[in-house]
């Protein structure tokens, strides 16, 4: 049996001592004892562990964009124009460049402590719009370069089918994306053979979003996705932009998420991505369906998106989770300090998103989106418990956030101080130390490469 020890740890009930880790040759804790006597011979945490916190949405190959579109191209520079440069971005897009692109990309999600990703990839073929010999030529890529980084990875390939409502028809620089729910299910079957599921790897299914699937392709992929896989996660992008909100109510009559909860049962199965723009009634549905509300606040913030309900979501009982989505920045501190500060801002109050029970924001925050990120995963991640993987964080006893602190205050001084290097000293996952004293093992050889592509990329 495999075992570590840490003097503090933060469980289900919050911060214990001396408490014993065990996992099994799968990666699965088998016990979790507080209160126990150090083994000799058993390693020992330099600094309190909590847990891994799982990333819920990534498009990986947008991590090679992050600073070249930081100039204003025209008066009105939105999200939309955003979007074209992007596009434009993933047309030269290859599988050696992504590859290289990802591999980077997740070595720095686990140096910043994130154990888990929810891949939202829909950059499905090659340049011309043709499917690659290999149908899931990239998703394997993708796949592969997390296994490589040691990064447990949910795939979410993506259906998308139109460039708008009423089924308007794709855009020529949208060709790479482009699947019907048939030729997406192929290629998930191609991916799955090739890259079985197993305790660090599972497969769902991503719905673009209500402007890019219809309600019968969505229905359709759906149930081809249960036939496979049972109840696989289900992401989709909704409601993070007025103009998405005011095309839908144009289409259909109704909101998008309200939309959707007319027509499908969400429930934990389902993480909304963004739902920035719900109003009070979809808000408090959302909240009562179990649904998770995936949140990406540096890449919201970067784009200029808008600022999610979160206190009266989360008082109503939401579920939410977090992501780097467009990887602006990749550290699960920043995401949770900026949605605390985007309600400061909003209402000039200070420790808006504490609760009854929890009078420290960091604290809510790092339990709401440990809970919902493993939802999204559909992984058994989140959490430092039996049956759970054996994923987790060391915090650094030397870090001057860390050491002289008291342990209630750990996980403020994490997310909301920005003092020096990050406080995460070492990062397990599936019991296995990927990083170690800050640094990973592949880490030179990973950024060679990445540099390598951006240069190729770049021209």
């Amino acid at each position: 049996m495999n075992a570590f020890f840490a003097d503090h740890a933060r469980l289900a009930d919050g911060w214990r001592r001396d408490v014993l880790l065990e996992w099994d040759d799968a990666g699965t804790l088998v016990r979790v004892a507080p209160d126990s006597a150090a083994p000799t011979g058993v390693e020992r945490a330099k600094g309190p562990v909590v847990p891994g916190m799982p990333n819920l949405h990534s498009h990986a190959f947008q991590r090679a964009m992050a600073g070249l579109t930081e100039y204003r191209a025209s008066v009105a520079d939105t999200f939309w124009s955003w979007r074209d440069l992007m596009y434009r971005f993933a047309a030269g897009i290859g599988p050696e460049s992504l590859a290289d692109i990802a591999h980077w990309l997740y070595i720095e999600m686990l140096k910043a402590g994130y154990t888990s990703v929810c891949e939202f990839h829909y950059v499905h073929h090659a340049p011309d719009g043709a499917p690659y010999a290999n149908r899931a030529e990239l998703a394997e890529r993708v796949v592969d370069a997390a296994e490589r980084a040691g990064i447990g990875i949910t795939m979410l390939p993506v259906l998308y089918e139109f460039s708008g409502f009423n089924k308007s028809a794709p855009r020529e620089d949208q060709r790479r994306f482009l699947n019907t729910p048939d030729t997406l299910l192929a290629l998930i079957d191609a991916l799955a053979r090739a890259r079985p599921e197993n305790g660090a790897r599972r497969y769902g299914v991503a719905p673009h979003s209500l402007r890019a699937v219809g309600g019968e392709s969505l229905a359709a992929v759906l149930e081809g996705l249960d036939t496979r896989f049972g109840r696989a996660p289900v992401h989709i992008h909704v409601a993070e932009q007025l103009a998405e909100v005011e095309a839908c109510v144009a289409a259909t009559g109704h909101r998008p998420v309200e939309w959707l909860l007319e027509r499908f049962n969400l429930d934990e199965r389902w993480c909304l991505v963004h739902a920035t723009h719900v109003d009070a009634h979809e808000c408090a549905r959302l909240a009562a369906s179990g649904a998770v509300a995936g949140l990406c606040l540096t890449t919201e913030a970067n784009l200029g998106d808008g600022v999610f309900p979160s206190r009266d979501y989360l008082d109503a009982g939401g579920r939410i989770g977090i992501g780097s989505d467009s990887h602006v920045g990749v550290d699960w501190r920043s995401e949770l300090r900026l949605l605390e500060y985007g309600q400061r801002l909003c209402r000039r109050q200070r420790n808006v998103l504490a609760s009854p029970t929890q009078s420290r924001p960091a604290d809510r925050l790092f339990d709401a989106a440990l809970d919902g990120g493993a939802h999204a995963t559909g992984r058994p991640v989140g959490a430092l418990a039996q049956g759970k993987r054996a994923d987790w964080l060391v915090l650094d006893d030397a870090h001057p956030g860390i050491g002289g602190h008291a342990r209630d205050t750990w996980l403020s001084s994490a997310v909301f101080c920005e003092h020096g290097e990050t406080p995460i000293r070492d990062v397990f996952v599936s019991g296995r130390k990927v990083i170690d004293a800050r640094r990973h093992a592949q880490e030179d050889e990973a950024l060679t490469r990445y540099r390598a592509a951006l240069r190729g990329l770049l021209g």
